[in-house]
């Protein structure tokens, strides 16, 4: 990177943290360091919403999942609005009416501490992880694609964000959260307005829509019914409404973004904000990943986007292997380009049997160097059986520092820091609340005073934030990133909504029914998940109705046993 690009890093990653201690300045108790003193308005609600779930994953996976398979990835979020409705009515006048400070609080009055230690030990394992991954998933391509050490950017992506979530808890990282957003969004409606920039002269982005359609990556909604399929819109209306209303109904990172809201209808708009902005925030990174693959459909691409491995192949003994491989990569591009040419062309006369006869010859070469690409990696594998290979996380940052001007390519790493920065403050933050409030203040310390607590909460912050760290540092390599940390949330989420809707709405079941209900069901959803039974996103369905279940089964017994 230039000097500038440095400067503008720098100078960006500077100010958020600079900004976050300020709005930190002033006396604060425990009800300002976890919820803000239930003070904020539903704007800060929304955007800390959409912060917290916005990692740096999502902008550094999603464009290349756009990339390499299109828009369908979008169906993801499809269940979010509906979940948004069911969380306003429901969660958000019940938690403020009850004035927690976690979600799992209400869960020892309705059942038991069995059942409220359980749930918050599945979400501090769950939680604690995928923030370690938060926090690896943009520190190990920073580090391949920059050269940086990994060790070291670990380190610096997960305590940077400590200065301000220690000193300033809740209050600090909404306000954070709300400029993080500001720049993200501008940035990366600046790189989409880029990438059209440097398509060839006579492609505007319309005429880019429709390469992009003919080459299949417009493919948005699949109406095909599939239960191993992972993206249509049915996995997620239902898996992703499940998922969703879990993650934003029990997750702590979440439930206390909007617990911050100064009243309910604060909160519930502030949620309903999100439901209706984050399908074209979405909709838009991915976007930006289909435009960057309309724009190597007239330029030369690479066969592998990782350059690191790439360069350590071609000084081994299978240097001669991947040459071959290229030769035959640089054949199948030419024949792209003749072929993107000739259906422009085609489409701007109308001449329909000549838009299908290019488009076949498009998806050809498409395919040809997919398959060449799956060559490039078993030798990779050979040659570095610990290489990266998910290309699809590489795609984007390598756009950028080969392509984009000085100074964006600055920019928009920061963005990949800021977003990263976003998420895994409101992740420590929920984990020491969770942490004091329902473990340490309920079986240590009960009669402690609010300073004593306040400690407490920065040192378990600060606790958390080393532990995700060292997740970061032995975290493998999983894949499309943003994937991986659906999955791992897929893993609990079911169960723990569960636990919360039998809460709600099955009175007449108890906390012991409740508890062996959800361990039974836990075990169930590893073992759908251990052997491939089904796409992830329906564990998140399976989870929750097989708490409900087996807790109305269990309760059956108790019933019996206790009429003996």
């Amino acid at each position: 990177m230039s000097l500038i690009d440095w400067t503008v890093l720098v100078g960006t990653l500077a100010f958020i943290v600079i900004y976050g201690v300020y709005r930190s300045r002033g006396k604060q108790n425990m009800d300002d360091y976890l919820i803000a003193g239930q003070s904020l308005p539903w704007y800060h609600v929304c955007f800390s919403v959409m912060a917290t779930q916005a990692s740096a994953i999502t902008f550094l996976s999603a464009p290349g999942q756009g990339f390499a398979d299109g828009m369908r990835f979008v169906q993801f979020y499809f269940g979010l609005p509906l979940a948004m409705v069911v969380l306003s009515i429901t969660f958000v006048p019940i938690f403020h009416r009850l004035k927690v400070f976690t979600a799992y609080e209400y869960l020892e009055t309705r059942f038991d501490a069995r059942v409220r230690m359980f749930t918050v030990a599945l979400f501090l394992l769950s939680r604690g992880l995928s923030t370690g991954l938060s926090i690896y998933a943009p520190s190990i391509i920073l580090a391949t694609i920059l050269g940086w050490d990994l060790t070291w950017t670990n380190i610096l992506m997960g305590s940077l964000v400590l200065i301000y979530t220690v000193s300033g808890g809740t209050k600090a990282i909404s306000h954070t959260h709300l400029q993080q957003m500001i720049i993200v969004t501008v940035a990366m409606c600046v790189a989409g307005y880029m990438v059209v920039h440097l398509l060839p002269a006579d492609v505007g982005f319309v005429d880019a829509l429709k390469i992009a359609g003919k080459a299949g990556r417009l493919n948005t909604i699949d109406f095909h019914f599939d239960p191993n399929s992972r993206y249509n819109i049915w996995s997620g209306l239902i898996g992703g409404f499940f998922l969703q209303l879990s993650y934003f109904g029990t997750d702590q990172s979440q439930v206390g973004r909007y617990l911050t809201g100064e009243s309910i209808g604060q909160s519930r708009l502030g949620l309903m904000m999100n439901g209706l902005l984050k399908i074209p925030m979405q909709f838009l990174i991915l976007l930006v990943g289909v435009l960057v693959f309309v724009y190597y459909q007239y330029n030369p691409s690479p066969l592998f986007f990782n350059k690191v491995e790439t360069d350590k192949l071609k000084n081994s003994e299978y240097a001669a292997d991947y040459q071959s491989l290229e030769q035959k990569h640089i054949a199948s591009v030419q024949n792209q380009q003749v072929a993107v040419n000739g259906l422009a062309k085609a489409m701007d006369e109308g001449h329909e049997e000549e838009v299908k006869r290019w488009q076949a010859s498009l998806k050809e070469s498409d395919e040809t160097q997919k398959s060449l690409k799956k060559d490039a990696v078993a030798l990779i594998k050979k040659n570095n059986p610990t290489a990266d290979t998910s290309d699809v996380n590489y795609v984007f940052l390598r756009f950028v520092l080969d392509r984009l001007p000085i100074g964006l390519i600055g920019l928009l790493i920061a963005v990949i820091f800021s977003a990263s920065m976003g998420s895994i403050a409101a992740a420590y933050n929920s984990l020491a609340s969770t942490t004091v409030v329902d473990i340490y203040k309920r079986m240590v310390r009960k009669d402690a005073s609010e300073s004593h607590y306040l400690m407490a909460s920065r040192l378990s912050t600060i606790g958390w934030g080393i532990f995700c760290i060292i997740v970061a540092q032995y975290a493998s390599k999983l894949g499309s990133m943003i994937e991986a940390v659906n999955i791992l949330g897929s893993l609990f989420y079911g169960v723990i909504l569960g636990i919360f809707l039998v809460a709600f709405y099955f009175k007449s079941i108890g906390g012991k029914a409740t508890f062996w209900g959800s361990v039974v069901a836990e075990i169930g959803v590893v073992l759908c998940w251990w052997f491939d039974l089904t796409a992830f996103l329906w564990l998140n369905v399976i989870g929750c109705l097989l708490v409900i279940g087996f807790a109305r089964i269990a309760q059956s017994f108790v019933n019996r046993s206790s009429a003996a």
